[in-house]
């Protein structure tokens, strides 16, 4: 992503939401994307680059951009093979949860209602429905995932789903997203470092804070 020409995107936009569209957050109007908000992936990726490929130089930090290629010095084939091992489950590592969101997915889910909404660009859904299940606190009937094949999709489903506030990592999303009237909450990650007007927040404690009680 250009820093550029996102700064001038960011200062066109900025001041565009006022604070009371993060109060209150509930399974009724705001959802989840999974991969770097809800499922350490990144972590798994350079888990995969060292046990499968024998790569043992990447750092969390190197992953400055969501484009692989233009940041990390690997092959493009190499990059390929490991989200192909991440997408189809077939890496026999562990996929963790980031830091904090089981208790705070708990707490979110206590007061009934809705199912939470996990809307993900994955090309399915089974795989990471499947993860979900197994390392959230949430019943599967609590758990709604929809895999739109695509960032640009998700607007749509959300839009369909009544969702008003989404949850995402991933800066472009978040600009896609506001210009069809969701509300982004960026979700801190060393590949969305770049200006923009949106809330954010570094962990799960301060999403917890936004949450009606």
């Amino acid at each position: 992503m250009d820093a550029a020409i996102e700064k001038d995107l960011a200062e066109d936009l900025q001041g565009q939401w006022g604070e009371g569209a993060f109060r209150g957050l509930s399974p009724g109007t705001t959802a989840f994307d999974v991969d770097g908000v809800i499922a350490d992936t990144m972590r798994l990726f350079i888990d995969i680059a060292r046990e499968s490929f024998q790569i043992d130089h990447l750092r969390y930090e190197d992953i400055s951009t969501y484009h692989l290629d233009e940041c990390l010095d690997l092959a493009p084939d190499t990059i390929e093979a490991i989200i192909r091992q991440i997408l189809d489950g077939s890496h026999g590592l562990q996929l963790h949860t980031i830091t904090g969101c089981r208790r705070v997915m708990a707490q979110f889910a206590a007061n009934g209602g809705p199912p939470v909404r996990f809307v993900t660009a994955r090309p399915g859904a089974d795989v990471i429905r499947s993860w979900l299940e197994h390392n959230l606190p949430l019943r599967p009937d609590q758990i709604e995932v929809v895999a739109t094949g695509s960032f640009e999709a998700k607007a749509d489903v959300l839009h369909a789903e009544g969702i008003r506030v989404f949850v995402e990592d991933r800066l472009e999303t978040c600009f896609l997203l506001s210009r069809s009237g969701i509300t982004p909450i960026l979700y801190v990650q060393p590949w969305n470092r770049f200006p923009h007007p949106f809330r954010e927040v570094a962990s799960w404690g301060e999403l917890s804070a936004m949450m009606a009680g």
